[in-house]
């Protein structure tokens, strides 16, 4: 496949308008003229002029979209599900279960395992599973099912990763509660701890930091607050300069003045952004299910019967415009923080998350409106508006 005429965005964070060449599921270089349109007849060439070429996003905290939960997932929803998200421009997911039964929660990882074993240029790339739960507080559960609460425990997580055949690759869980502090250090070497869902205060979470977690869920949502004289989660995580943070951008969960000032204390290297979208995603407005719980669903926002914000209904490309078009923030930093910096969070930064020679060819093409127009997922054209 030939790419001409586009603006590429490149390793160091910029557009160039350059060519790009494909052979078979790899980038292969990026010239800065390509003598020949075509090598042959078989050749695809796509005339890029006027459009942004970009990594395929790569989504680490989603729950579900276009009416199905990965909480109770099978083969046929997973498919729907991953080509939601194809289309949609994001080509590597890290799926996220919830505060659930131990019995769904083994049935979820052997079925995301066994599914992501194969391989369709028509649906995104399972690239993890992240456990959102079930290591979290009561008091700042959010929408998680507080009958499902557990300690954090080795030997559930040993159980749980066997069966996902060693997927898991982020969990989020409430440093103040019970002994999970002592667990952080068992498993950080092996996995991503992130705080979520918790009333720790920052003394608490800098010991979380120091003891090896290295990234914040839904930052600002389901924590303490982040003030003056008790800085929490928020602040810790600010003095760890390795510790990245997760900002659901979907116009619901963070104000956009709070998008700019966070980008501001954290900049585009520590800030992954996520969608947290649930299985109301893709879908009309009524009443949908998260984890077992009941959800309404109204025009953009998700609440449980309470009130209680319960997830998303924007994909991540959506959260890319608004943190644009909304949010002002450059599109160079969302991208960035929507592809390199969630691929190098799980550890797939080798082959995902840039445009670079011998990385895998998940693109996207995008109009000046951020309107998506090609998808190219391991070296084939998979969607074209």
């Amino acid at each position: 496949m030939l790419i001409k005429n586009g603006f590429v965005f490149t390793e160091n964070n910029h557009f160039t308008k350059s060519d790009l060449q494909i052979r078979e599921d790899k980038i292969f270089t990026l010239p800065s003229q390509v003598e020949h349109p075509c090598i042959d007849d078989t050749d695809i060439c796509i005339d890029a002029s006027g459009l942004y070429v970009i990594p395929g996003l790569t989504d680490i905290h989603f729950h579900g979209c276009c009416g199905n939960d990965f909480s109770n997932c099978t083969g046929d929803s997973l498919t729907s599900m991953l080509h939601y998200e194809l289309i949609n421009g994001i080509t590597t997911v890290c799926p996220t279960t919830m505060t659930i039964p131990i019995g769904q929660l083994e049935e979820t990882c052997q079925t995301i395992s066994s599914y992501a074993s194969t391989l369709h240029d028509s649906e995104a790339t399972i690239c993890g599973i992240h456990l959102e739960g079930p290591f979290i507080s009561y008091e700042k559960r959010g929408a998680q099912n507080s009958l499902y609460i557990l300690p954090a425990n080795i030997d559930l997580f040993e159980h749980l990763d066997a069966l996902s055949n060693h997927m898991i690759k982020i969990i989020s869980l409430a440093p103040e509660v019970n002994d999970n502090l002592t667990f952080i250090p068992k498993v950080s070497h092996r996995v991503r701890i992130s705080l979520a869902h918790s009333t720790s205060d920052y003394k608490t979470a800098t010991a979380a930091f120091s003891m090896g977690a290295s990234q914040v869920t839904h930052a600002y949502n389901a924590m303490n607050p982040f003030t003056h004289r008790e800085p929490g989660i928020i602040g810790a995580a600010f003095d760890y300069p390795d510790v990245s943070i997760e900002l659901i951008c979907d116009g619901i969960h963070v104000h956009p003045s709070t998008i700019r000032a966070t980008f501001k204390m954290f900049t585009d290297q520590r800030i992954l952004l996520i969608s947290d979208s649930m299985e109301a995603t893709g879908m009309p407005s009524g009443i949908y299910s998260l984890g077992g719980q009941t959800v309404y669903v109204s025009k953009s926002q998700a609440t449980l019967s309470d009130g209680t914000i319960a997830g998303s209904v924007s994909n991540l490309m959506d959260c890319v415009r608004y943190l644009v078009k909304e949010a002002s923030i450059p599109l160079e930093s969302a991208i960035k923080c929507s592809t390199i910096n969630p691929a190098k969070s799980i550890g797939i930064d080798a082959k995902y998350g840039t445009i670079s020679p011998g990385k895998i060819a998940d693109l996207v093409l995008l109009d000046t409106n951020l309107d998506i127009k090609y998808v190219i997922k391991n070296g084939v054209l998979s969607v074209a508006f």
